[in-house]
């Protein structure tokens, strides 16, 4: 019975009235066939809860002009690190439509040509989608996603993406949350392989802890690689190693073993989960002593410290 004109099973209420008629609506509405999750707008309830119908009913609730913006722009470029709800719109100056629960509205400028269709949902296109979410997003899911996008290219065109959301920075309308948003941007690498690592990698750097490196590889006497750190300072021989993404799941044993094996080589190495993404009051405790005790005390590198470098990158994002 749903309108068959619709988009993703969502339709304007006025669209449904002309395909169908006003009192068959009406019913529909009244029986719960069809669902209004927003003014002016009606979806099929069998589909209400696939995203890209939200998708579509938040779009059609923006109004003329309107285009798909934020994290919900990045999730149907298929970066998944952050929800795509609420519905993150950007619509023309003179378009009035107000944000409302679960539906956020902005306005913005030069919409047409940075436009793409996907799945027939006008969307911003990415660069300017990442440039946005580096401002505006929580950072560890800006640089999460931004490692997404990253990942995704191949590794001789990830360069010049990043360079091209630089420009997208610089040349943002609103100067607040660039800075930081540059710093964001250098840090992604496209080699996580989860965004719980980057979320751990952005805690780390934000802590006052030297930016790690991504993914080195360990090698044996003979030069071959034996070990791929999640993240890691090789010059001083500290680890730190993610436990809760799905390339450790049911090998427990074998992780203990390589951990094992790397502090007999003369690593220090700090073990996270899912918890320490909630708090990293052990995470930063254990790294303090592991900085120390390769000699880091001597220069400055205390509680104090990190605290007064952290405090400074703040300001200066």
């Amino acid at each position: 019975m749903f309108p068959t004109e619709s988009l993703h099973g969502a339709c304007l209420r006025r669209d449904a009235v002309r395909q169908i008629g006003e009192t068959r609506v009406r019913t529909a509405l009244a029986d719960g066939t069809f669902r209004t999750p927003w003014p002016g707008v009606v979806v099929d309830p069998a589909r209400a809860a696939d995203p890209l119908t939200i998708v579509a009913a938040g779009l059609l609730a923006g109004g003329p002009g309107a285009r798909v913006s934020g994290p919900t722009a990045a999730f149907l470029h298929g970066l998944g690190a952050a929800a795509p709800t609420p519905v993150d719109l950007v619509v023309p100056y003179g378009n009035k439509r107000p944000s409302r629960t679960g539906l956020v509205v902005h306005n913005g400028r030069d919409l047409v040509d940075d436009t793409v269709e996907i799945q027939g949902i006008p969307t911003l296109v990415l660069d300017r989608v990442l440039a946005g979410v580096l401002c505006r997003r929580p950072h560890q899911d800006a640089l999460a996603l931004v490692d997404q996008a990253l990942a995704a290219l191949p590794a001789e065109q990830r360069e010049s993406f990043r360079a091209t959301v630089h420009s997208r920075l610089r040349s943002r309308p609103d100067p607040r949350g660039t800075r930081v948003g540059a710093r964001l941007l250098d840090l992604a690498t496209g080699l996580a392989e989860s965004p719980a690592e980057s979320w751990m990698l952005w805690r780390i750097v934000d802590l006052g802890f030297p930016v790690p490196v991504v993914n080195h590889w360990v090698r044996d006497i003979g030069g071959r690689p034996r070990w791929r750190l999640d993240l890691s300072w090789p010059a001083l021989r500290i680890a730190v190693e993610y436990d809760g993404h799905l390339a450790h799941l049911d090998r427990a044993d074998v992780d203990e073993l390589r951990v094992e094996a790397l502090r007999r080589s003369g690593w220090i190495v700090v073990r996270v989960d899912v918890d320490d993404l909630r708090s990293t009051v052990r995470v930063q405790r254990e790294l303090h002593e592991a900085f120390v005790t390769r000699g880091y005390a001597a220069r400055g590198f205390t509680p104090g410290a990190l605290r007064a470098r952290r405090h400074r990158a703040r300001i200066a994002g």
